[in-house]
């Protein structure tokens, strides 16, 4: 996806969206933001190769920006932007997923430089995932011990005969391989190559009611739209991850299902010194699972620009007003 306009155009919006939009860039060019930037040099927030993170950041840019910030958008991989973060040459990644980025969050904290900068208020699910419609070719499902009965339903001409399980970019890590060779799964990992890959791969199978057991994670549009379930792992704890000797394999780790829960963001330590009120704005930062999935499916089923996605959600359905309220100055 090609870098994205930081600049609002008043033109390409109502009558009562400009009405709105001047009202609101009267009050933040008031006294209220007078001390606001702390520091003119831009802060630096990475983007990732998912919809759903651009679309947060993009959220968050735009708020900075109209606090005064300079804000510039850099792309980065998910797993090692870290090294980035914990050097001061990226600030802020809006989206740590528990299900894939526990580890490394938490390893990045210990260091001392980074700082966990709260839940963005999106709850995760990443986990396996086949339509409605398998399930009457493989009825022990959603129970993962009815994979290897049903290998064969979710198979293709170049995987039989083990079934086909499509896996997201390897940047997204999430120990798919690990966990097929610990539970001793007949399946084949294939690794979609990109977020878009993935997920016109799934729409395309559901269209055709054809077999897909594949990575699906939610906030997106996909659960919303379709019909189906995720495969109910062995419950994830940290000694899975952790413990070979934990769980039904004693000699490997990952024989159990991803965690569930937060989305975090996270930035450069010192930068809470040097932009305070930004920092305080992205603690605040708050979108709901419902709005990010219909926001996804804007941009990847209808084809909307994801600068206009955003722009129409920040004036006409977002609370993002109370971000900008700095305690700090």
């Amino acid at each position: 996806m090609k870098q994205l306009r930081s600049v609002f155009t008043f033109a390409s919006l109502s009558g009562v969206t400009i009405a709105l939009a001047l009202g609101v860039f009267i009050i933040f060019s008031g006294s209220a933001l007078a001390e606001i930037p702390e520091s003119k040099d831009p802060i630096k927030l990475t983007i990732h190769d998912w919809t759903g993170q651009y679309i947060t950041t993009h959220i968050m840019g735009r708020v900075l920006e109209r606090m005064g910030y300079k804000v510039e958008y850099i792309q980065a991989d998910y797993i090692a932007q870290f090294a980035g973060l914990e050097s001061g040459d990226l600030h802020i990644a809006m989206e740590m997923w528990e299900t894939t980025g526990k580890q490394a969050l938490e390893a990045s904290l210990k260091t001392g430089k980074t700082v966990d900068l709260g839940e963005t208020g999106m709850v995760a699910i990443e986990e396996w995932w086949y339509p409605s419609y398998m399930k009457e070719k493989c009825p022990g499902l959603p129970d993962w011990k009815a994979l290897n009965d049903c290998a064969k339903e979710f198979s293709t001409a170049e995987t039989s005969p083990k079934g086909r399980y499509l896996g997201g970019p390897v940047t997204w890590a999430g120990f798919d391989d690990e966990r097929v060779e610990a539970l001793g799964l007949n399946y084949e990992v294939v690794h979609a190559g990109t977020d878009a890959a993935l997920f016109a791969e799934l729409k395309s199978a559901v269209e055709r009611k054809a077999p897909f057991l594949g990575w699906v994670y939610t906030p997106h549009w996909a659960p919303i739209k379709f019909k189906g379930e995720w495969v109910e792992f062995p419950r994830y704890t940290d000694e899975c991850y952790n413990d070979k000797s934990w769980g039904l394999n004693k000699k490997a780790a990952y024989d159990c299902g991803k965690p569930r829960g937060w989305i975090k963001k996270v930035g450069w330590k010192d930068g809470e010194k040097k932009w305070p009120c930004a920092y305080e704005a992205v603690r605040k930062f708050r979108v709901s699972n419902q709005e990010i999935g219909e926001m996804i499916g804007e941009v990847d089923l209808e084809g909307r620009p994801v600068d206009r996605v955003v722009e129409d959600w920040l004036w006409t359905k977002g609370s993002w007003q109370p971000w900008t309220e700095c305690s700090k100055k």
